[in-house]
């Protein structure tokens, strides 16, 4: 017998469930804060490239500078002990201020020992005039000797000739002995001539002797004379001075110390300072003598100074350095050199800022070079090459 199985009737539910949405047709849309972050970051990049390219191709500038200024080392010049110390470190000091002196014992004394060379060696002169004076006396009379004798010789050969003539063989006026005298007389009148004149000669030569003693004491007293203007000068060496206007540093010197010639003692540093900037060769084009230069010091950042470019180096600083580079090896690598370049400053600016202008400080340099340099006024020669040339008359 066949079973029914019972059939449940499905009846359709009330709510089907949905089906499921379809997928978008596009991307989701970009927030649009972050395209105006993105925005004002490509803007930023761009102001800041366009602000590069606009400042190196019309502003060079460099922190390679510094502020230079004349050091004036102070050292003795003679041998001493330090007896007083007049300046202070950072004291303002005028050209010819005494900084220190030294004990001017052993100078006075040189010069005591000298001056009394020199007086015995006038002394000595004196005696050699009187003995110039009495050997030319002794020549003069040497002289009226020879005179004497010739007069003398004279005679004694004219009786030599009268009895030679009174004794002939026609003829014996005289006797032989009287002839005999005669003729040794005249010998002897002659010797006695030659002699005086032997002696005159001598006097002669006794009066140059003394001459020339006596100029070799003038020449000595020269000489001492000399040394005593050197000892007097070593006693004004004694107070060392300052060489120029300008401000102390680096004092070394205390009272009490002896102190040798070189040794350096004080340092003046001079007010008036300057700026050496040491540009790149890359940067040296359009640099001319004139240009206005921005200076910013660090040590017064408040500060603004305008300086001109006054001139340029005659060499890099690797020709000044120690040890020069030798590019003529091997193993050479291109570096680009630096030229120092002088700019001065304001004398109204650094007569302001003197004391604290000094040398050593750092500076930042910047020079635009758009500007002009000044031209500086036509010499009188100039002036006349720059006149055109008058026409030639027709």
């Amino acid at each position: 017998m066949s079973q029914t199985q019972p059939t449940v009737e499905q009846k359709p539910l009330a709510n089907p469930p949905s089906a499921p949405a379809p997928a978008a047709a596009g991307k989701t849309p970009p927030n649009k804060r972050v395209l105006v972050v993105v925005g004002l970051i490509a803007i930023a990049a761009l102001a800041a490239g366009g602000r590069m390219w606009y400042r190196s191709h019309n502003f060079v500038d460099t922190e390679n500078a510094y502020v230079a200024g004349h050091v004036h080392p102070v050292s003795a010049r003679i041998a001493g002990v330090v007896t007083r110390v007049l300046v202070e470190d950072n004291q303002h000091v005028k050209a010819g201020d005494v900084i220190a002196e030294l004990d001017p014992a052993d100078q006075h004394v040189r010069v005591e020992q000298i001056e009394a060379q020199i007086a015995s060696a006038k002394q000595q002169v004196i005696q050699a005039d009187a003995q110039v004076e009495q050997v030319r006396a002794q020549a003069q009379a040497a002289q009226a000797q020879v005179g004497q004798s010739q007069a003398l010789a004279l005679r004694a050969r004219q009786d030599a000739e009268r009895f030679g003539q009174l004794y002939t063989k026609q003829m014996k006026a005289v006797s032989k002995a009287e002839v005999d005298a005669a003729n040794a007389a005249r010998t002897a009148a002659a010797a006695d001539v030659n002699a005086r004149r032997d002696t005159a000669s001598a006097a002669k030569a006794q009066i140059n002797a003394a001459s020339s003693a006596r100029d070799v004491l003038k020449a000595q007293i020269k000489v001492l004379q000399a040394q005593l203007k050197d000892a007097k000068q070593q006693v004004s060496y004694g107070r060392i001075l300052a060489p120029v206007d300008g401000r102390i540093g680096r004092r070394s010197v205390e009272v009490g110390a002896r102190v040798q010639p070189g040794q350096q003692l004080v340092a003046v540093v001079e007010d008036k300072v300057w700026v050496n900037a040491n540009f790149k060769e890359t940067q040296l084009a359009g640099l001319k003598p004139g240009q206005a230069v921005e200076l910013q010091i660090d040590a017064l950042p408040d500060e603004h100074l305008v300086g001109r470019v006054d001139s340029f180096s005659p060499a890099s600083g690797n020709q000044f350095a120690l040890l020069p580079a030798d590019n003529a090896t091997g193993n050479f690598t291109k570096i680009v050199q630096r030229v120092p370049v002088k700019i001065t400053l304001a004398p109204a600016d650094v007569q302001r800022l003197t004391g604290r202008l000094v040398p050593g400080m750092s500076v930042v340099a910047e020079i635009d070079l758009r500007q002009k340099a000044e031209s500086k006024p036509a010499g009188p020669a100039q002036t006349a090459s720059a006149q055109p040339a008058a026409q030639p008359a027709k």
